[in-house]
Order: C-alpha cells, then sequence, then structure tokens
C-alpha cells in the first residue's frame, strides 16, 4: 500500500529554493505529521463522496499538491495552525471533487461504500445493518453524501462543513437537515413487529 490510503503513491515534499537544511528538515516533518493525521481521513471523505477508490486516489494526491504548492508559495509550511491548514485541504479536496464532477458531465458513480471507505462504522439500529447504510449513502447525491460525511463522520461543525464547502452556515443547517431526511428515507423500514 506505500502507505497511503487507497494504495496511492506517498507524495515527496518538494525542497523549496533558497531554504536552509534545516527550514527544509523542519516543514518536512510539519508536513509528514499533517499527512500522516488527515490522509486517511481525507481519503475516505472522497471515497464516500465520488463514490470511486480509484478517483478519491487521485484526488487526494492533486489535493496535497495544491496544498504544498499553496504553502511553498508563502514560505511557511513549518508555521500555521493545523485546524486552518485541514479545513483549507478539505476545501481543496472539495473544489476538485466538483471539478471532476463537471468534467465528467454525469452523475458520480453509485456503489456501495467498502469497509475502508466506511471505516467510522455507522449509528445504525440493529434492524438497519452497516451494509444497508452504505447502500443508501451511495443512493444520495453527491452533495448530501459530502455534508453526511463531513458532519456525522467526522464531525465537523456547522462553520467548519460551510468552510469547506463554500456554503453559509445557515445553508449548512437547512442542506444537512434534507439530506438527513433523504438519507433516512433511503435506508430500508424497518418490519413493525408486535410489542
Amino acid at each position: 500500500m506505500n502507505g497511503a490510503p487507497g494504495g496511492a503513491r506517498v507524495i515527496p515534499f518538494p525542497t523549496t529554493p533558497g531554504a536552509t537544511a534545516a527550514t527544509e528538515s523542519s516543514a518536512e516533518n510539519a508536513f509528514s505529521t499533517f499527512y500522516a493525521v488527515t490522509a486517511r481521513p481525507l481519503w475516505s471523505y472522497l471515497r464516500a463522496a465520488c463514490g470511486n477508490p480509484a478517483v478519491a486516489d487521485d484526488l487526494l494526491q492533486e489535493s496535497y499538491l495544491r496544498l504544498l504548492s499553496a504553502d511553498l508559495a508563502r514560505g511557511h509550511f513549518a508555521h500555521g495552525g493545523e485546524s486552518g491548514r485541514r479545513a483549507y485541504l478539505y476545501r481543496i479536496a472539495s473544489n476538485l471533487l466538483r471539478d471532476h464532477w463537471r468534467r465528467s458531465r454525469r452523475r458520480p458513480e453509485a456503489e456501495p461504500l467498502d469497509d475502508e471507505a466506511f471505516a467510522a462504522g455507522s449509528a445504525a439500529s440493529p434492524a438497519v445493518d452497516g451494509l444497508d447504510v452504505r447502500r443508501a449513502l451511495a443512493r444520495l447525491q453527491p452533495r448530501d453524501r459530502q455534508l453526511l460525511w463531513l458532519a456525522h463522520v467526522e464531525g465537523s461543525s456547522h462553520r467548519e462543513v460551510a468552510a469547506i464547502l463554500g456554503l453559509g452556515t445557515a445553508s449548512v443547517r437547512v442542506l444537512l437537515f434534507r439530506a438527513r431526511r433523504r438519507m433516512a428515507a433511503a435506508l430500508p423500514q424497518a418490519p413493525k413487529g408486535r410489542r
């Protein structure tokens, strides 16, 4: 697996002209730590949103490359807050997803999520198993999958989801409410038993 989610190659840290060895080492260590913490959750998010592990691999790598390009242009990967960088990384990934969908001009593949993508588990009742949740999630529109994944699997706040998806916080509340309703409607109904 080469140490990266979904079998993707680990991205080598680029060098910056004029940087000292200590600065390079500090920035590379900061990136390695950041990558280790964020790569698997980001890949899972991309996999859940796009429904295709190969596309998720490509988008993951492109997201980190763009983050590195932006951070290195400012010359300070070793500095700055990790939470802000994480939100920026997810924003880059969400924009890349949108670009991917525009280029393909069709609805993303809807296939049930595998255990690796759905590793965080679900809070499904015993009447609804994990496979049912995965199939229901796969039937939703990409935006609904993104909202539900970020809010319920990643545990992002409405403000964080808004920043990642480029929406207003009030819009996230409404869209998330609707996505939950569509998810509930997509789940199989438990048979009514006797009490």
